[in-house]
Parts: C-alpha cells; sequence; structure tokens
C-alpha cells in the first residue's frame, strides 16, 4: 500500500492537493474534516461532539479521530492506499495510525509538509470563508485555529522527520506547480 499524509497549516491547500494525489496515484482520499462536517451536518451524535469543538476552532480529541479513522481504514482494506488529509493532527494521533496500518502490514511511506506563511494562510481562509459561508472561517477563528495548530500539530513533524518520512513542499504558487513538486517527491519515492 502506498498510505501518504499530507501536513499542513489551516489554509495551506491539503484539500486540493489531496484530491490530486488521490487521482494521480489511486488512492483513497481521507479527508477528517470533511468526514467531521458530513456527520455535523447528519446530526449525528458524533457530529454534535465534533461541532462543539470545531465551532470554536480546537480539534476534535484523539480518542473520536482514532476511532473513526480505525473504522474507515478496515472498510477500505482493498485499496491501492491512502492519502490522509487532516489526519493525524496531534503525536497520539500520529502513533496511532501508525499502529493501525502496522496491523495490516502497510505503514506511512511519506508525509508531504505544505510551507505557507502565517499572513498566506488568513488571506486564504478569509477568502475561503466568503465563497463558501464557513462559519470557522472568520479572522478570530482563524487565528486562534492557527496558534492550535502551531501548539498541538507542528509537533507532528518532528515525529515524522525522526523516521525519515518528512518532505517539505512550498505551498505558495499555482496548483499545478505545487502539485508537480509533489509529484516529483512521491515519483522519487516509489521509483527507489
Amino acid at each position: 500500500m502506498l498510505n501518504i499524509v499530507i501536513f499542513g497549516a489551516p489554509g495551506s491547500g491539503k484539500g486540493t492537493q489531496s484530491e490530486l494525489i488521490a487521482k494521480r496515484y489511486g488512492l483513497k482520499h481521507v479527508s477528517t474534516g470533511e468526514l467531521l462536517r458530513a456527520e455535523i451536518k447528519a446530526e449525528t451524535e458524533l457530529g454534535k461532539i465534533a461541532d462543539s469543538f470545531i465551532s470554536h476552532g480546537n480539534l476534535v480529541p484523539d480518542e473520536i479521530m482514532i476511532e473513526m479513522l480505525e473504522d474507515l481504514i478496515k472498510k477500505n482494506l482493498d485499496q491501492k492506499g491512502f492519502i490522509f488529509d487532516g489526519f493525524p493532527r496531534t503525536l497520539p494521533q500520529s502513533m496511532a495510525l501508525d499502529e493501525k496500518l502496522g496491523k495490516n502490514g502497510s505503514g506511512i511511506a511519506t508525509v508531504i509538509s505544505l510551507e505557507v506563511g502565517e499572513e498566506e494562510l488568513i488571506e486564504r481562509l478569509l477568502k475561503r470563508g466568503k465563497i463558501s459561508g464557513r462559519s470557522d472561517d472568520n479572522r478570530q477563528t482563524i487565528e486562534f485555529r492557527l496558534q492550535v495548530y502551531y501548539q498541538q500539530t507542528e509537533p507532528v513533524k518532528e515525529y515524522y522527520a525522526k523516521q525519515n518520512k518528512l518532505t517539505y513542499i512550498q505551498g505558495k504558487g499555482s496548483i499545478d506547480d505545487i502539485f508537480k513538486s509533489i509529484e516529483e517527491a512521491i515519483n522519487n519515492l516509489t521509483d527507489g
């Protein structure tokens, strides 16, 4: 299996690039944000719990995310691999993902880290909020989400860097140019 994690701050382009990676390599796109938004829209119990965290810019607790992801992996073992978008976001989630994939004789091949400056991220998210109407895309919540990202998610980079699985990609520029850089990194991995 080819399992890839795409990593980056809110607004870095993870979703857009994940869709391109999934299509190019035939991977199952796993967007925890989309999964959670679907649960919230359906007003499920999980959705109500998730919304109480997300609406304030906080991360959904690890236990909930890990349980949701484990179920998804089990249901999709016939896939060529996964592109994980928005997961893992904490060290416990990273370790749990390694464990869950390891149980199925697999693991993370690479972690693509999209690097984008903070002002660019804020600008992108404010623009997205105007277009999509997402209630969590307002300046106060965006700034809080970025602080949560820096405190809780940035350490995940070090975890994967120690495993020699981290690849930095400049996340500013055209979607196609960014994807070409990602594609080159993945092709180097699969060719070697």
